[in-house]
């Protein structure tokens, strides 16, 4: 009996070994499953500031960029800057397939009409370039976005590099205005100088706020959409012509001869859009083997064209319709002249100065009775 009680024993210590019990195990508490769409924003909350987590959706990640992005603008703290190269290389790999459907493609020509352009019009763009010409124009399609993270970098670097300040400022606000932005949310009226050129008045695009006081550069990007803050970008990050840059803005802010910065280098780009649809541009582009660089080239060049002429001709807002007319004209007939007056500027303002002649330097002996010596009564 005590054999066999024995023998019994070890059986009933397994069978109650708590580990081994199924109710035991039902206990065991199982991996978190995926948010679903009620708990994204507490797993934003949880995850600011920690590195992204290789098991969040696609759509996760999006919303926490939307989120960091949007206490950003509302904190007014400035997101770091960018570069004209990774902003570029963003809309290289972005859909932009709204954007690209907005592109008009050129319209085909008769025999008669293509038989006058080889022998007298402009030569067509070359295909390997197209590519990079529809890129352009489906930035200019592309409007300016707050849940962008890079649409708002752009903008931020921009005002840091006119302002010269290390410091950010809010999405909309009055700062706008110092750099020449003029656009207000939902403006019953179209922005002031909106006769600068011939562009539609802005209309309030869906995503605008409604009710945020201030200025607001997206409503100022008439025609241009980002290619027009891409433009401003080139202009004032490319060392060649930051002071260029920073000298025309000095002009706008002229007590006299003031003019809004912005809007001014939004006309210009619409020129330059203008020139590259109607192939005016794509002898260069051809000879260069490139389009943006081009565009952004032709657009520093319109703009010292017209800061020269706005100097020399006392130029105030009250005529600038005529000074864009007549560079209307001048960035379409003669952009190869145009070019040509930037790399001539270029030159000249990055060459070292030179020091003066032996010839031209006068000594004047001590001993003339015309000169005193310091102490000397």
């Amino acid at each position: 009996m005590s054999g066999a009680g024995g023998s019994e024993r070890p059986e009933q210590r397994l069978e109650q070994r708590p580990e081994e019990r199924p109710e035991h195990r039902q206990r065991v508490v199982p991996p978190i499953p995926a948010l679903g769409q009620g708990g994204v924003l507490q797993e934003l909350m949880l995850g600011v500031g920690q590195p992204p987590d290789p098991g969040i959706s696609e759509e996760q990640r999006q919303a926490r960029e939307e989120w960091e992005a949007l206490e950003e603008i509302q904190s007014g703290a400035a997101p770091p800057p960018i570069s004209f190269s990774e902003a570029l290389q963003h809309f290289q790999s972005a859909e932009l397939s709204s954007s690209r459907g907005k592109v008009r493609a050129p319209g085909r020509r008769g025999i008669l009409a293509a038989l006058l352009r080889c022998l007298c019009g402009p030569p067509r763009l070359r295909p390997q370039l197209r590519g990079e010409q529809e890129l352009a124009l489906a930035m200019a399609q592309c409007a300016l976005d707050d849940s962008e993270r890079v649409h708002m970098r752009i903008l931020q670097t921009i005002y840091r590099q006119l302002t010269r300040s290390r410091l950010g400022c809010p999405r909309y606000g009055e700062h706008w205005e110092e750099l020449g932005f003029q656009g207000t949310p939902c403006a019953p009226d179209p922005a002031p100088l909106a006769s600068l050129g011939h562009a539609p008045a802005p209309q309030c695009p869906s995503w605008t706020p409604k009710l945020i006081p201030g200025a607001d550069p997206g409503t100022d990007l008439r025609g241009t959409g980002m290619l027009g803050l891409m433009q401003i970008l080139f202009f004032v990050l490319d060392s060649r012509t930051l002071p260029l840059a920073r000298e025309i803005f000095q002009l706008s802010q002229h007590e006299t001869q003031n003019f809004p910065f912005c809007i001014m280098s939004v006309n210009i780009t619409r020129i330059v859009i203008q020139a590259l649809q109607e192939e005016r541009l794509s002898r260069e582009c051809n000879r260069r083997q490139q389009v943006i660089a081009v565009l952004n080239d032709l657009y520093a060049a319109a703009f010292l064209r017209l800061s020269r002429l706005w100097e020399q001709q006392h130029g105030t807002v009250a005529n600038a319709a005529f000074f864009l007319k007549e560079l209307e004209l001048s960035t379409k007939k003669k952009p190869r002249q145009l070019l040509k007056s930037l790399e001539a500027y270029l030159s000249r303002s990055l060459r070292p100065p030179s020091p003066p002649s032996s010839s031209q330097i006068q000594f004047t002996s001590i001993c003339d009775p015309g000169v005193e010596l310091e102490g000397d009564s």
